[in-house]
């Protein structure tokens, strides 16, 4: 368990950041360093107000900005990214230069504090479009250069590399961790799932890209934070990467639409539409190096998780309007 330490999360105000806030300020100070591109604070306020949460408003392509919300932090988890295949694909230049400028302010505010860990949060598209009980120390696939889906996995590797030099050269005790199709509640921006509970609560139709046979492995957000915390709580992840995910929830897009309206009770459709840009067909990890090396095991499965989720929703009905 992590006690008494300050701990930084770039893009803290996003869905995976707010989850994190939330565990670890029981017991340790929380700065939140985000531009509110995207805001899962929103309505947090039992989180936005605690008294061990700092937030400041600022971006991570300011140096100075990042130097500043680094100041007295023990721990640093670099969330902060142009996330979402559309937003990716309208702002190429944008995710680039926020992946490789932003990171590079980030790690070296985190050098230069000497912090106990940083955790750079990669993704799990460095593997292409077909990935499949895939592992770390596989190589990489990439798709061609100039064509903007590709993007975000580019400049996300290229981040993966600096943090593993880092560490290496400069001894910074650095972590990366590759979610695989993260969801739960408090999600904002593109997600399917997000979408998908928004829009069947609603009652409104389903939009499935093409044939909706893209397979996907879908982890539900406690067991990703269980993953962060214990990228910071055992010194054997250090120097390492992990796919983290939940290779047993295993369900097609098409499915995972059926799925969403039967357990909400809706009354929506299910339409297919053409989408003419690359997709990612599968994407299924392995995690034995999680499991080996952290002790991680994803304890929730995807109908559990589902439920859960719709049932946050539908309490907060508009809260999943949100967006960043």
């Amino acid at each position: 368990m992590i006690r008494g330490e300050r701990v930084l999360l770039t893009g803290g105000a996003g869905f995976v950041g707010v989850n994190l806030a939330e565990r670890l300020l029981p017991e340790n100070e929380v700065v939140v360093l985000d531009n509110l591109h995207r805001n899962a604070l929103l309505t947090e306020e039992g989180i936005s107000s605690h008294p061990g949460l700092k937030f400041i408003q600022g971006d991570v392509l300011s140096e100075e900005s990042v130097r500043e919300a680094t100041k007295g932090c023990t721990i640093v988890i670099h969330l902060a990214a142009i996330a979402g295949v559309d937003t990716v694909l309208k702002m190429p230049v944008r995710t680039m230069e926020v992946a490789l400028l932003g990171t590079i302010n980030c790690i070296r505010a985190a050098h230069a504090q000497k912090v106990k860990r940083f955790v750079d949060f990669s993704t799990s598209e460095v593997f292409g479009t077909y990935a499949f009980q895939v592992q770390e120390g596989q190589a990489t696939s990439l798709g061609p250069v100039g064509e903007a889906r590709w993007t975000y996995a580019v400049s996300k590797l290229a981040t993966e590399h600096l943090t593993m030099s880092y560490y290496r050269e400069k001894g910074l005790p650095g972590v990366c961790v590759r979610p695989f199709n993260i969801y739960g509640p408090r999600q904002v921006g593109e997600g399917a799932i997000h979408t998908f509970i928004v829009r069947s609560l609603r009652n409104e139709p389903l939009e499935i890209h093409n044939d909706g046979s893209q397979i996907r492995a879908w982890c539900y957000i406690d067991d990703m934070v269980d993953a962060v915390m214990l990228c910071l709580e055992k010194p054997e992840a250090v120097g390492y990467v992990f796919n983290i995910g939940n290779p047993r929830s295993v369900l097609t897009i098409y499915h995972l639409a059926q799925e969403i309206v039967r357990i909400s009770g809706s009354r929506s459709e299910i339409k297919f539409v053409q989408w003419k840009q690359q997709d990612v067909e599968l994407r299924v990890p392995n995690i034995d190096r999680a499991r080996r090396l952290l002790g991680f095991v994803p304890k929730v499965d995807l109908e559990p998780g589902l439920e859960r989720t719709i049932a946050w929703y539908r309490d907060r009905r508009g809260a999943g309007d949100s967006k960043r």
